[in-house]
């Protein structure tokens, strides 16, 4: 990456990328991990705040879900409502710049903590979706697995009354429905078992990362020069994980991020910029 503009007089967003750039033209064979602030251009809102402390209730656990039909009726109900405006999210500027970044040679693997596809939709095409993906839905009995829209159409059919109410959208897909009987709410039976336990094909909070997501993660990075954290705290640990096996190995690690993470003391580079745009500017001064 030998002829890089001198950065030196740069400020604001060009000078964080400035120095990401020469983090990445130093490294130029990355993993990349990334977090809920890569997906907030595109209007999915992000968990915590500036602090790394929740914005919000957190999630619903595999176990409230799993144990308790009235946890599902009540995710299921916020998910219909929900969806509409999570399904057709956008890949944003961070998610393409990674997928040009790509492109050149200069990412061994990306990592995502997000549940909604929209790297892959950018184009990138080694990923990791190291918590699953809500655009599928699982059977929790014969593991049958069909897309979320097939099963948004059956949740509106037995729910018609559901679909017309409106709620701001959540993060993990579902909206701030509250204050309505959610006792009311059918959820369809598996359309190949007839079970009624139906789920998300996402890792929920108390539910463990399947172990060959992990183990990919975690060679790639054997293989990596660097890895780079966008828009995560990694305040939970299936992505905080990777950068202890980072520091463990003597491989330096960098992070923009808007607010504190759990893995400030672990960082060669640290960037508070808006992660999309810095990407933009980095990829363009890469190119220099």
């Amino acid at each position: 990456m030998a002829g890089m503009a001198d950065v030196s007089d740069l400020s604001g967003v060009q000078q964080d990328a400035g120095q990401l750039a020469r983090f990445i033209a130093n490294h130029p064979r990355l993993l990349v991990l990334t977090g809920a602030g890569v997906s907030t251009a595109s209007g999915i809102p992000d968990y915590r705040d500036v602090k790394g402390q929740w914005k919000r209730p957190q999630p619903v656990t595999y176990q409230a879900f799993m144990g308790s039909e009235l946890t599902r009726q009540r995710y299921w109900a916020r998910s219909l409502v929900g969806w509409r405006t999570f399904g057709r999210a956008t890949p944003g500027l961070a998610h393409e710049v990674l997928a040009g970044l790509e492109g050149q040679g200069l990412i061994e693997l990306l990592v995502t903590q997000n549940v909604d596809g929209l790297h892959g939709a950018a184009g990138s095409r080694e990923v990791v979706d190291l918590h699953g993906r809500l655009d599928v839905v699982r059977c929790m009995d014969c593991e049958i697995r069909f897309s979320r829209g097939q099963w948004q159409d059956a949740l509106v059919e037995l729910n018609p009354d559901w679909s017309a109410l409106s709620a701001l959208s959540a993060p993990d897909g579902d909206a701030d429905l509250e204050a309505v009987d959610f006792s009311r709410f059918v959820i369809p039976p598996c359309p190949c078992c007839g079970s009624p336990m139906l789920k998300p094909d996402v890792v929920f909070y108390g539910e463990s990362v399947p172990r060959e997501r992990v183990q990919r993660a975690l060679q790639a990075l054997t293989r990596s020069r660097a890895m780079l954290v966008l828009g995560s705290s990694l305040m939970v640990y299936s992505g905080y994980r990777f950068t202890l096996a980072a520091r463990d190995a003597g491989i330096p690690v960098a992070a923009v991020n808007q607010g504190v993470t759990r893995a400030d003391d672990l960082f060669a580079l640290k960037l508070t910029g808006d992660v999309g745009r810095t990407l933009r500017v980095a990829a363009s001064l890469l190119q220099q």
